[in-house]
């Protein structure tokens, strides 16, 4: 597999990864990774307040990670792509690969972030 290296590459993959850093979209990412919900759901599942849901949910929808399907005045959110499901499986395998190092980072381990 070849990265594109371009500066314009790179920021792009920047904003991907950016995209899935915060710990509320990426639980939002998992749990659309096994069926699609509405921001209800994800409120009830997550235990967080639906104004936060729903501006995580607007980030991942506004980078073209979910997509909403309208189902009346509900609206139903899923993965948009299949690649982003090979995308956590690969980063549960190098986490599993690196004994979770990546954790005990002293520029991002879980202890700075407050996880």
């Amino acid at each position: 597999m070849t990265m594109n290296c371009s500066a314009e590459g790179l920021d792009a993959a920047v904003s991907l990864f950016r995209s899935l850093s915060d710990g509320t979209r990426l639980a939002i990412v998992r749990r659309l990774a096994d069926g699609e919900a509405r921001v209800a759901d994800l409120v009830s599942e997550l235990g967080l307040a639906q104004s936060t849901v729903s501006a995580h949910v607007a980030c991942l929808r506004d980078c073209a990670l979910v997509t909403g399907r309208p189902e009346g005045r509900q609206v139903y959110y899923s993965l948009a792509r299949p690649e982003l499901l090979d995308l956590l499986a690969s980063a549960e395998a190098l986490l599993a690969a690196t004994g979770r190092a990546v954790a005990l980072c002293p520029n991002y381990g879980a202890e700075l972030s407050g996880e």
